[in-house]
């Protein structure tokens, strides 16, 4: 290895003070290897010294600086930039490759030194390649650019498989990234494997048990990017009362625990939890680990993922910080488009197997993850830039096909119907002036007494009970219109169709929900202004029939396929449809109330925001991989409605890979929008529960009083 390492080292030196390339791409060649030399000095020095005296804001300044924005313009991690420079082909091919280096700062903060150098080595062979093959022949740029022109200018056919013709340098820059993916998919695989199941892997662990947490220098040891969202969170938490943190982890470890008890199932089997957390956060997630270290559950803590081996779009899957630029992290999330084929779906499921295998009896014990999330960033409408990455309809597919199969794998050795969850959010500076108001505010809204919305929710589920459908209208500029088939109960005295949702494993309380019968489930819904997962939509438009999507649009492009493709790559996770797998009334006026106050509404998390009026879900249902399991509500009743149409096919042999979807994304209607939602029973009878944005159902009063009050200090 540290021959391996001086080697590469050295010869990236070389490339940084004399590349041997004409000037354009000697220019991408000097800037990556700068940045490389920059990766391998902070690493040796990590090796002679204590990491805080290697880590600290002006080290993240400065590996961080191409990315920020006013730099990513002309940054060749930029790929509209490299495009312009080198053309559609090696433009995205040369972006992908910086941009891939950017996982290097979390590995030298591990102390991986394997991760670090075998980048080296194959940037050091992309060189070689160029090196050997300066030019292209005419005849080769000639053909290359009829290849396009026939493709529509984009550089690869829509159907065409990402492997170039050969004979060309782009050929040969291309089977290099191909197989530096190909040949250490199996170690990747297993080390990512390891770290969500195996508490062993324990650097976020030993960083935040063994710092002292009032110095705040100890963010900078992660190796993200550190902003002022991290830094001011840290210094609020430090000021707070030792019981008002305590209160905020249990909480959290508490909705864990008993979403176990309410899924009924055995926490007692389980020995690991995965702590997914926002970097700031680490004076409660200290407290957390010592809870659930009582609940006899050892803390599993990874890092979301910067590397092409694991990132899935732009959606966070470990401990987390602010991204230093969000369009770069928008630019390159399809990056695998480059060289996704069958062959690789293949490889990477049998290596994601292989993995499993490996940690096979404690991944059995794994309990599922616990979730904090953030909100309150600033609204992100981002660039779709034709010169990125995407996917081609059939790898789309592929995708698609890939995200079905990973689930069955991971739901074989850590399986569903013995897994829970919680999830909790709450705001971060970047929201705006009244910060600590809000988080005040949020974290009074994640304690709020579960028992008066446990009883006030059984009153709408028993007149739910009593319908067959339920209709939504929207007002105020709201176009929804939408019928929604609920499922019939054999024996009303034993059954029901909605959970009673307090704060288990959604924080925090306040929603009745069901799986829709698909068949006579139809309408449109419509939102004028929506947030999910971290992109805003303008007037989103979905039409179902019979349960599934049908038609989409939204107006945040003035071309409306823009639109379509961007609602169909975030939202329906390029599946072609998906059916609707919730529908649900959230009760809890008070977050809608402070999303008011504050005017924060856009900002707040679908897991708050669902709360705040009724909601939908395109997607698995809420009971994805755990149907067979009996769920009861207070009451002792047992929820039936915990499959539908889609979801059942997992019974059918033929069919059961057409089950799941692994996706479930949640959309909101807000109170002001709605102006009716009724239910119908068996003999017609019309049953109100909420009329212009005021629940009316009998013993449902207290929950418009937050509603009323707001409207008395003139803020409706």
């Amino acid at each position: 290895m540290e021959e391996r390492w001086s080697l590469s080292v050295d010869r990236i030196r070389e490339i940084e003070s004399e590349p041997q390339l004409k000037e354009s791409f000697g220019s991408y060649f000097r800037q990556v290897a700068s940045f490389l030399l920059k990766i391998a000095d902070l690493y040796e020095k990590q090796s002679d010294l204590k990491s805080e005296d290697v880590w600290n804001e002006e080290t993240i300044q400065s590996l961080y600086a191409e990315l920020e924005e006013r730099s990513y313009v002309n940054s060749y991690t930029n790929p509209a930039y490299a495009v312009s420079r080198f053309g559609e082909e090696m433009g995205r091919l040369l972006s992908f490759v910086y941009a891939e280096m950017y996982s290097l700062p979390s590995y030298v903060a591990e102390g991986d030194q394997f991760e670090i150098l075998i980048r080296f080595e194959w940037f050091v062979e992309i060189y070689c390649i160029f090196e050997e093959n300066e030019y292209e022949s005419e005849v080769q740029k000639s053909n290359r650019k009829d290849e396009q022109e026939g493709c529509g200018g984009k550089g690869i056919c829509k159907e065409a498989d990402p492997e170039p013709k050969s004979g060309t340098l782009y050929e040969a820059v291309w089977e290099c990234c191909y197989w530096f993916i190909s040949d250490y998919l199996d170690v990747e695989m297993e080390k990512r494997v390891g770290e969500k199941v195996d508490p062993s892997f324990d650097f976020a662990y030993r960083l935040i048990m063994e710092s002292d947490l009032s110095d705040l220098s100890y963010l900078y040891r992660y190796g993200e990017f550190i902003t002022d969202n991290q830094i001011r969170t840290a210094e609020l938490l430090n000021e707070m009362p030792e019981e008002e943190l305590q209160k905020m982890a249990d909480t959290y470890t508490e909705g864990y625990r008993i979403g176990f008890i309410k899924g009924n199932k055995d926490i007692s089997k389980k020995e690991v939890v995965n702590i997914i957390y926002p970097i700031g956060f680490e004076k409660v997630i200290k407290l957390a680990i010592a809870n659930f270290d009582k609940m006899g559950l050892k803390a599993a803590l990874m890092r979301t993922p910067h590397s092409v081996f694991h990132k899935r779009g732009t959606a966070v899957s470990g401990y987390y910080s602010t991204s230093p630029n969000r369009q770069f992290d928008y630019d390159h999330r399809e990056d695998d488009a480059l060289f996704l084929d069958k062959k690789l779906i293949n490889r990477k499921l049998e290596v994601l197997k292989e993995a499993y295998i490996k940690y096979e009896e404690i991944a059995a014990k794994h309990g599922g993850p616990a979730w904090i999330e953030v909100f309150g960033e600033k609204n992100f409408a981002p660039i779709d830039k034709p010169e990125a990455c995407h996917y081609s309809e059939k790898q789309q597919k592929l995708a698609v096909n890939y995200a079905a199969q990973s689930g069955k794998i991971i739901n074989t050795y850590i399986p569903g119907e013995e897994r829970s969850f919680t999830i909790i959010a709450y705001p971060i500076p970047e929201i705006g002036e009244d910060y600590r108001e809000i988080m005040k505010e949020t974290i009074a809204l994640n304690t709020l007494p579960y028992e008066k919305y446990e009883d006030v929710q059984q009153i709408l589920i028993d007149a739910l009970d009593l319908c067959e459908y339920v209709r939504v209208q929207g007002m105020n500029g709201n176009r929804t219109d939408l019928k929604i088939e609920l499922c019939k109960l054999e024996n009303p005295e034993k059954m029901t169709k909605f959970e009673n949702c307090v704060a288990d494993v959604n924080i925090p309380v306040g929603e009745v929900f069901t799986s829709p019968v698909l068949k006579g489930t139809e309408g449109v819904l419509h939102v004028k202004r929506v947030y999910l997962r971290d992109l805003s939509y303008e007037n989103l438009e979905i039409s179902f029939k019979d349960g599934m999507v049908g038609d989409y649009s939204c107006t945040n492009y003035e071309d409306q396929e823009q639109n379509k493709k961007y609602i169909k790559d975030h939202v329906l996770q390029h599946y072609n449809s998906l059916p609707m797998g919730e529908f649900a009334i959230g009760t809890n006026t008070t977050a809608y109330v402070m999303g008011r106050k504050y005017g924060i509404e856009d900002k707040l998390p679908i897991l708050i925001a669902e709360k705040t009026g009724p909601h939908f879900a395109v997607g698995d249902t809420c009971y994805s991989h755990a149907e067979d399991v009996a769920v009861f509500n207070p009451d002792q009743k047992e929820i039936i409605a915990r499959d539908n149409e889609i979801s059942l096919l997992r019974k059918d042999e033929e069919k059961k890979d057409q089950a799941y979807f692994q996706c479930h994304t949640d959309i909101t209607i807000p109170y002001d929008e709605l102006g009716r939602l009724y239910g119908v029973t068996k003999e017609g009878e019309e049953i109100d529960f909420i009329i212009k944005g005021r629940f009316v159902l009998p013993g449902t009063e207290m929950l418009n009083v937050p509603l009323d009050e707001n409207v008395e200090t003139g803020s409706d």
